[in-house]
């Protein structure tokens, strides 16, 4: 048991933290041009209207963060605290962190530019350490989902960049960038932290019952909803409505097919909760790299039938093999909701990329893939110049993909062995998987079994 000494000087570090990041903002934040008063020429208006028009996608993308992910992982019978609590936590520690990571990536004359976009950047961020913390539930400490969360926002950004800015990848719904990276540095750390071989089975309060399944179907309703918001408000032109399209067709079939595989696949051919709740999601996240492109309303529902197929056979197969075998405990199933269909957007992403041309994307070319543009703004196929062809550009995302991955498991591989072998409290068995570590929890519940 933690000592009531230990857990004061934990928090007392948590306080640290947000001190050292109230400097940081006093020192080098400042209001982007479109949040100031406009001047009396008014040419800033257009700029500040632009932002505010975002607003409502960035409160449907709050619901999906703070919500949505919160209940989402309250299936633990005796975690639902610690599920929604740590989330609120979590992702208010990484929008801050975030702002300033992705700013000194950004910055100009050495000030960070805070702006609504810079905000909404910031929240897709946060569903990085949320994703990686689905794999970690319930078995670890407070503390050690500040340190993960610090080192791995870091990575991401650096990651983000280099994706994006640098290799100049399509990656509009984020499904390279987040979901992949999120997924296996979760992934990694909780291999870090496996347990022993004598030690493997089960705990006793990993599970769920009648009760906490309903609130985890809450917060798959949630994300449900909004996801085509999540994928789509990063989108430029019109991409930005085939973004909304291609999710929801993603989604609806991802769904159907989450339902008639679990069926089929499930013990005496009944529907399987853990299926419902998550693998439904599937498609939003397996169109996510894509989701801005022309994929047709065909290509939108075959992504979603794959993932929903793929998440589904995970969750029946492949999570307890790795945890027979490997001693991997994914608690929330995170590979199989963001991991594998985060590889099959990548290679989507591949496959749509060769097929480009400057005929079917027009002007919206230097906005999906400015690579393939030269600097004067004409496209290869017009100038034969310095742009990428289409077969360049699908190695590229490829390379994405793969990079992401080595930067995710090399990261989440040193963070977890800095958790578990540095000076860091492990919960022990018998702690894992309940609120009474952290929380004053009602009488009646803390006896219950």
């Amino acid at each position: 048991m933690h000592t009531p000494a230990s857990k004061v000087s934990g928090y007392v570090v948590l306080m640290i933290v947000q001190i050292v990041f109230l400097v940081l903002f006093w020192l080098f934040v400042r209001y982007d041009k479109s949040a100031l008063p406009a001047r009396l020429d008014n040419e800033d208006a257009g700029s500040a209207e632009e932002h505010v028009s975002k607003y409502p996608q960035f409160q449907d993308i709050q619901v999906m963060i703070f919500i949505g992910f919160g209940f989402l992982m309250t299936f633990l019978r005796k975690y639902g605290y610690s599920a929604t609590g740590y989330t609120l936590f979590m992702a208010a520690l990484v929008v801050q962190w975030s702002v300033l990571m992705k700013g000194f990536l950004h910055m100009e004359g050495g000030k960070i530019s805070l702006s609504l976009e810079s905000i909404i950047d910031a929240d897709i961020a946060a569903a990085v350490p949320l994703i990686s913390m689905g794999a970690l539930l319930g078995r670890t400490t407070p503390i050690q989902l500040l340190c993960m969360s610090i080192v791995e926002v870091a990575l991401f950004a650096a990651n983000e960049y280099l994706a994006l800015n640098i290799l100049s990848i399509c990656d509009c719904g984020g499904s390279i960038t987040v979901h992949a990276f999120g997924a296996y540095f979760g992934l990694a750390v909780a291999m870090m932290l496996r347990p022993s071989s004598d030690q493997n089975e089960a705990g006793k309060h990993e599970g769920a019952n009648y009760t906490s399944d309903i609130f985890a179907m809450i917060g798959t309703t949630f994300l449900w909803v909004y996801w085509p918001s999540f994928n789509s408000v990063l989108a430029a032109g019109t991409g930005g409505e085939r973004a909304i399209l291609n999710t929801f067709l993603s989604l609806a079939a991802a769904t159907v097919t989450s339902f008639v595989v679990s069926a089929l696949v499930s013990h005496e051919n009944k529907l399987d909760m853990v299926h419902v709740q998550n693998s439904t999601l599937a498609g939003g996240v397996a169109v996510g790299t894509v989701c801005n492109l022309l994929l047709g309303a065909h290509g939108a529902v075959l992504i979603g039938i794959i993932a929903g197929t793929i998440s589904v056979l995970g969750y029946r197969y492949l999570t307890p093999w790795l945890t027979n075998n490997l001693r991997l405990h994914d608690t929330c199933g995170v590979h199989n909701l963001h991991g594998m269909p985060a590889l099959i957007s990548a290679i989507a992403s591949a496959i749509y990329a060769s097929l480009v041309t400057v005929d079917s994307y027009q002007s919206e070319l230097q906005d999906i893939f400015p690579a393939m543009v030269d600097n004067n703004g004409t496209t290869t196929k017009i100038m034969g110049g310095l742009g990428r062809n289409a077969s360049s550009q699908a190695g590229y995302q490829l390379f994405g993909i793969a990079l992401t991955l080595i930067i995710a498991t090399g990261g989440g591989i040193l963070t977890g062995a800095a958790l578990k072998y540095a000076s860091f409290r492990n919960l022990k068995k018998d702690e894992q998987h309940q609120d009474e570590q952290y929380w004053e929890v009602p009488a009646l519940e803390s006896k219950e079994e």
